[in-house]
C-alpha cells in the first residue's frame, strides 16, 4: 500500500494525545487492570505486506473479536444448516440484551452479539472433543502461530461476573436452542472470550476474510469465497453491537470490536487491519480505534462504499 506507514505514523500522532472520556471495561475486573493509554496498529495485506505504529506487538484479551473465529469454525463444521440456529440480522440492542429472545423464541438475532456467540459456542461444544483445546489449535493452525493461548485470569474473571450471560444461556436453553450443559457451554465461551492477540497477530489470522488469501484447516479451506463474503457481510451489519451503523458510515468496511479496546477491519482483497485503545465509548466501542479507522479509509480512500 502506497505511502501506508507514513499514514499510520501521522493518524496516530493525531490521535495519540487527543482527550478520551471513554472508559476501561472494569466491568470485567481484569480488563479494568489494564493501562488506558495502550494504543497501537497494525496492517497486513494480501501481498504480506507489514505496517505497525505503537503499540501493535502488545497482546491484549480480544474479547468479542474472537467471535469472528468462533462463527468461522462453526460455519466450516456446519455448512448452512448453522442459520436455523442463528440469524444474521442486526440487533439494535446492546451485546448482552435479553429483550428480543422471548419474542424470536431463543434464535438470536445474530452471531456476533453474547446470545448469538453463546449458541455458536454450543455447536462448536457438540462437535469438538475437547472444545477449549480444539479451538485453540484452530486458531494457531489458520495464523501460523503456536504462541496463542488463553489468559486464564481474565476467563476466571469473566466467570465471576457472567451472570448476566449465565441468564442468557439459560434462557436461550428453555427455548431448546442449547444442547449442551450450560456450564460446559459458558466456559468454553469465557475461555473463547480471553484469547489474547496483539494487534499485528489479529492483522495476520484475519486474512482469511480478504478472499483472495486461501488459508486451510486440516488440509481443507476453511471458508471458500461466498462463505467468507457471508461472514463479511455479517461483519458490515453487525459488528459493532448498536453502532453498527454509525461504523459503516464512517469506516465503511466489514468489522468487528472487542470490549478489551480492539478492533479489526477487512478490506476485501486488499488487507486487514487492527487497532487497539483499552477505553470504550457508551456503545462498548474503542474510541480512539473507532477515529482510528475512520481517518484511515478517508486517507486511503479503502472504504467500500
Amino acid at each position: 500500500m502506497k505511502n501506508c506507514q507514513n499514514i499510520i505514523e501521522r493518524i496516530y500522532s493525531d490521535l495519540k494525545d487527543i482527550k478520551d472520556d471513554g472508559k476501561v471495561a472494569n466491568y470485567i475486573p481484569e480488563l479494568g487492570t489494564i493501562s488506558p493509554n495502550n494504543f497501537g496498529a497494525h496492517i497486513t495485506t494480501a501481498k504480506k505486506e507489514s505496517f505497525g505504529i505503537g503499540d501493535y506487538d502488545k497482546k491484549f484479551s480480544i474479547q468479542s473479536i474472537s467471535k469472528i473465529l468462533s462463527l468461522t469454525l462453526a460455519y466450516h463444521l456446519e455448512g448452512e444448516n448453522l442459520w436455523k440456529r442463528v440469524d444474521v440480522e442486526p440487533s439494535g440492542n446492546a451485546f448482552n440484551s435479553l429483550q428480543q429472545l422471548d419474542d424470536d423464541c431463543g434464535i438470536p438475532r445474530n452471531p456476533f452479539i453474547n446470545a448469538g456467540a453463546i449458541v455458536i459456542c454450543d455447536v462448536l461444544v457438540t462437535h469438538l472433543e475437547n472444545p477449549k483445546d480444539d479451538f485453540l489449535k484452530f486458531c494457531r493452525e489458520i495464523a501460523n502461530n503456536q504462541t496463542l493461548e488463553y489468559c486464564k485470569k481474565v476467563a476466571a474473571s469473566e466467570r465471576e461476573t457472567g451472570y448476566r450471560n449465565f441468564a442468557l444461556c439459560n434462557f436461550i436453553k428453555s427455548f431448546g436452542n442449547i444442547k449442551n450443559d450450560v456450564e460446559d457451554v459458558l466456559d468454553f465461551y469465557f475461555h473463547i472470550c480471553a484469547l489474547e492477540m496483539s494487534c499485528k497477530e489479529l492483522s495476520e489470522i484475519f486474512l482469511y476474510l480478504t478472499e483472495d488469501v486461501k488459508i486451510t484447516y486440516k488440509e481443507k479451506e476453511i471458508l471458500n469465497k461466498n462463505e467468507a463474503k457471508r461472514i463479511n457481510a455479517i461483519m458490515l451489519t453487525c459488528g459493532f453491537y448498536d453502532e453498527a451503523g454509525e461504523f459503516a458510515f464512517k469506516v465503511g468496511l466489514p468489522g468487528k470490536s472487542g470490549v478489551g479496546g480492539g478492533i479489526i477491519a477487512v478490506q476485501p482483497n486488499e488487507y486487514c487491519i487492527a487497532v487497539w485503545s483499552p477505553k470504550l465509548n457508551k456503545k462498548g466501542n474503542s474510541y480512539k480505534g473507532m477515529l482510528f479507522l475512520e481517518e484511515f479509509t478517508t486517507a486511503t480512500t479503502s472504504s467500500i462504499f
